[in-house]
Parts: C-alpha cells; sequence; structure tokens
C-alpha cells in the first residue's frame, strides 16, 4: 500500500474539524467506524447518510469536509480529538443502513486498525515513567503492555516501554486521545492496514532512541 506523509493526513484531519490522528497514506489514512473493512468495500456501500453520526453516544464520528474528493461526506473518527469508545451494542453499526458498517460480535472482534507507537517521541521510550496509553487501553495488558528493562550504559534509570500487540489492538484510538505528547506530534497513531502496522511496528523496535540521561 502506498503512504503519504502524516502532514498529509494531517490535513484531511483538519478539514473533518480537527487534528489528524492517522498517519497511513491516501483515504486508508482516514480512520473510519467499527465494522468498516478495507476502504473500496467501505466506499461501495456508504451513501453517506449520516446515521452512524446521529447514533454515536460520543460524538466520535465526524463527517469529512472539504475538497475531498470522494472521500468528502463520508464518516470518520479523530481520535486525538474523540477515540471510539468501542459501545457493546455498536449503535453506529445498528444504525448502518448498507452494512457499510458489517455487524461485529465482540468488542475484540473490532478491526478499525492498529496502533503504531513512534519510539522516538515517546516519553516512555526516554525513560520518563508515564504509562498513560497503557492506562487507557480497554484491552489492558493485552493489546498494550509494559516492558520492563534496564537502559544500556544506564544504571540508574529503567524504562517501562509500552508495546503493541498486534493481534489484539483493535484500533479504538483511545491511546492517542489520551497521549501526553504532542509535539512535534502525537507519539502513537492508527494504521488502518495490519500488514503496514506490523511493518511500521518492527521499523520502531529496530530504532536506537537517544538516553537523554546519559551525558
Amino acid at each position: 500500500m502506498n503512504t503519504t506523509t502524516f502532514g498529509a493526513i494531517a490535513a484531511a484531519g483538519l478539514a473533518a474539524g480537527g487534528a489528524a490522528s492517522c498517519f497511513v497514506g491516501d483515504a486508508e489514512g482516514l480512520l473510519r467506524p467499527p465494522g468498516a473493512k478495507d476502504e473500496d468495500d467501505f466506499r461501495a456501500r456508504c451513501i453517506k447518510c449520516g446515521r452512524c453520526l446521529e447514533a454515536c453516544p460520543y460524538q466520535a464520528i465526524r463527517m469529512v469536509k472539504g475538497p475531498l474528493g470522494s472521500e468528502a461526506g463520508t464518516p470518520m473518527i479523530d481520535a486525538r480529538a474523540q477515540a471510539c469508545r468501542l459501545c457493546a451494542d455498536f449503535p453506529c453499526i445498528a444504525a448502518c443502513p448498507t452494512e457499510a458498517l458489517h455487524p461485529v460480535g465482540e468488542r475484540s472482534e473490532v478491526r478499525m486498525g492498529c496502533a503504531v507507537i513512534k519510539r522516538d517521541l515517546c516519553i516512555a521510550v526516554q525513560g520518563m515513567r508515564c504509562e498513560v496509553c497503557y492506562r487507557a487501553c480497554p484491552f489492558i495488558d493485552s493489546a498494550i503492555t509494559i516492558d520492563a528493562s534496564v537502559r544500556e550504559g544506564d544504571a540508574i534509570h529503567a524504562v517501562f516501554e509500552p508495546l503493541i500487540d498486534l493481534e489484539k489492538c483493535v484500533g479504538c484510538g483511545l491511546c492517542v486521545q489520551r497521549c501526553v505528547v504532542s509535539e512535534p506530534e502525537v507519539a502513537i497513531g492508527i494504521v488502518r492496514d495490519y500488514d503496514e502496522a506490523r511493518r511500521r511496528i518492527d521499523e520502531e523496535q529496530a530504532k536506537q532512541v537517544s538516553n537523554p540521561w546519559k551525558g
């Protein structure tokens, strides 16, 4: 799948009424409500009726606005502004008249995407105790776990790094909403395509993150 810059997706998010929370390309970068499958299936079925927006009790679902071609008028979630709360009865799915949002049995079966942590921005990786994304996760100790380790070359500071389980993360975005890092950008985002998420997670884990406590 082709990727675009975070800035391009940020522009799409701003057009929808808030800062963007996804950082993977073109329409695939728009975080869709639970029940949406791949973008082609979703676009073929969605009639832009707005019923899922009306049904969402948390007003997490927004309509894409602006000159964005065929995406305009379709529902999306800006996780930084208001993440999906994974309602037990999925009112958004029940309201959809065309099954653009396919029925989902359990909350754990939702596949909106997968969280990816940018390790060079994550303050926990830098050596500060945070755990905000870990505590916010509705599948704590499953989708997000904490890996405690001693930083190489540092006999004083331990690292409590949040790790994402690709098989357990449903992409609700609560970790994105609660992340304490905002500059230069949020330290965690949702990637809709799970193969791309796996590639990015592997890429992030391979990074050698500098130790601000040394020297």
